[in-house]
């Protein structure tokens, strides 16, 4: 059985990795032959750690990245998210712990176009339950962090790419997730705007922050703690084996 923060007082949840990836797979249905997207991820991520996945396009980087996030379903194997489950329940279960656990950063930013800076960034947390008023003071405080406070009341069609990106970054943590997950959160944008993101990374990191990001790029991964190589829906160690279900999981923090 799982354990849950239910389960737990605070200070013994506090003290459970971010994530725990156990013997997950996951394959999707194909015209010509099904596509075996993960063939075993064993993974473990302690907390304030940063970690970067690398490998080829196809490789399993993002569908682990949306399985980890219960924006998918697992077809074996568990994961837990600070000891919670995203491989059991319904899709209302895993949508409370995405609230209360996870921030995503999208390539694409996925902006709400027809709100104000401020209230993009506000209204997870007012999804979540948090009044109005503390929503948009934590917003605030978040925008003034990550340098584009000046831009709380326009509209976000007015920022440049790098500015997009931050103000994604600051929604993704406007409930105080455990773990940040950003897939090609410099994709879309010049070099000017990707380095802005991964210093800011590397900033929010040091401040005790936990990320996953996927990248193509090795300068954007270099800014990670560690860097874990994907190929064929598994993660290999450092000489090219695959790590899985039949060897020892990787864990990320205590190394």
């Amino acid at each position: 059985m799982t354990t849950t923060e239910s389960d737990t007082n605070p200070r013994e949840a506090s003290s459970l990795p971010a994530l725990e990836v156990r013997g997950v797979r996951k394959t999707f249905e194909a015209e010509l032959a099904p596509v075996r997207a993960l063939r075993g991820v064993d993974l473990t991520v302690e907390r304030g750690t940063f970690v970067a996945l690398m490998g080829p396009s196809g490789c399993g980087k993002s569908t682990l990245l949306n399985l980890i996030a219960g924006l998918e379903e697992v077809d074996e194997g568990s994961i837990d998210v600070a000891g919670e489950s995203m491989s059991e329940g319904s899709e209302d279960d895993h949508a409370l712990i995405r609230r209360k656990h996870i921030g995503i950063v999208f390539q694409f930013f996925n902006l709400l176009e027809g709100m104000t800076v401020l209230e993009n960034v506000a209204l997870p947390a007012i999804i979540a339950g948090r009044n109005r008023k503390s929503a948009e003071t934590r917003s605030r405080d978040l925008l003034d962090l990550l340098g584009i406070g000046d831009k709380a009341s326009v509209m976000p069609g007015v920022l440049s790419g790098g500015q997009r990106q931050r103000l994604a970054i600051a929604r993704a943590l406007a409930n105080e997730p455990t773990l940040l997950l950003a897939d090609e959160p410099t994709g879309a944008l010049d070099s000017a705007g990707g380095q802005e993101v991964i210093e800011l990374m590397s900033r929010l990191h040091a401040a005790g922050q936990t990320i996953i990001l996927v990248t193509h790029d090795a300068n954007v991964a270099a800014a990670a703690d560690t860097v874990l190589l994907m190929r064929d829906g598994r993660i290999l160690d450092g000489t090219g084996s695959a790590i899985g279900s039949d060897a020892p999981a990787t864990t990320i923090g205590t190394l």
